[in-house]
């Protein structure tokens, strides 16, 4: 079948106008597929799965289960999406929900795993992946996992189950996150990072185990804080772990001595109810 496409920028998805299907490429009747839908050869679709518009499904991946994905995503040979997942609890008859965003690129062998029951019980029975998102080579999202917009998963970056990734932030290659953290916004992980607890909004972790090492500033100034802002977030830092207090001290004292900005409610809602305890 032939098909057109427009130039694209690199590092954006091709939109391709009129859906094209490999001859090897195996897709299930009941399968949906928007306009534009590319599936590239000896992939499988599974029956349950819907494709929106521009969506290039490279050769060689899977997507299965109860697999929802939006628009002008691109995932790359090997790629493995909405498939049982590896928690040995649950059988075959318990694969769950994913849902994945708009304009995401999973690179070689990504997989992100079903959730482990249907229900969607207060979100949290659904694997979820917001929009614009990076998933480098071989990085791998665990069922029940919530990942925000603009993430950053570097090569073979590891998720275990409810984990959850908050917008923008950045997890550096051969990290493991364990099962139940938290990754705030704007937190940059360092490469070969043990995340055993939450990792706090705009701060840099890093390390095994892994601790704070600072702000990411950087991080701050490309999300486009101004110097106010970066203020704020350099002033909670000193306090949470320059001061020598406990972190109940330590919000206390944020509260009453850090003026009140956006960064400061994201920050204090982040650490009062981490469930794990954020990492210092």
């Amino acid at each position: 079948m032939l098909f057109l496409c427009t130039p694209n920028p690199p590092n954006q998805v091709r939109y391709i106008t009129t859906m094209n299907i490999h001859p090897t490429a195996i897709v299930h009747p009941d399968a949906q597929l928007a306009e534009g839908v590319e599936v590239q050869a000896f992939s499988i679709i599974g029956p349950h799965v819907k494709i929106g518009a521009g969506t290039v499904v490279g050769p060689h991946c899977v997507i299965d289960g109860n697999t929802t994905i939006g628009e002008r995503n691109m995932f790359f040979s090997g790629s493995q999406i909405g498939v049982l997942s590896q928690d040995l609890k649950h059988g075959e008859d318990l694969v769950g929900t994913t849902i994945i965003g708009d304009e995401n690129q999973f690179r070689e062998h990504t997989s992100v795993s079903a959730s482990t029951m249907e229900e969607d019980v207060d979100d949290h029975r659904v694997t979820r992946v917001g929009n614009s998102g990076l998933f480098m080579a071989s990085s791998h999202i665990a069922h029940d996992c919530h990942v925000g917009n603009n993430v950053i998963m570097a090569n073979s970056v590891a998720l275990s189950g409810h984990v959850d990734v908050h917008d923008w932030a950045i997890i550096g290659g051969i990290s493991g996150v364990h099962q139940f953290s938290v990754v705030g916004t704007m937190a940059f992980i360092g490469g070969m990072s043990r995340v055993v607890k939450d990792a706090p909004p705009f701060m840099i972790v890093e390390g095994n185990p892994a601790r704070c090492m600072g702000l990411n500033m950087v991080g701050l100034k490309r999300r486009g804080l101004d110097k106010d802002q970066r203020k704020c977030v350099k002033d909670m830092y000193k306090i949470m772990y320059r001061s020598n207090l406990n972190t109940t001290q330590a919000l206390r004292e944020i509260e009453n001595s850090v003026e009140d900005c956006n960064e400061r409610s994201v920050f204090l809602d982040f650490v009062r109810k981490s469930a794990r305890g954020i990492t210092k």
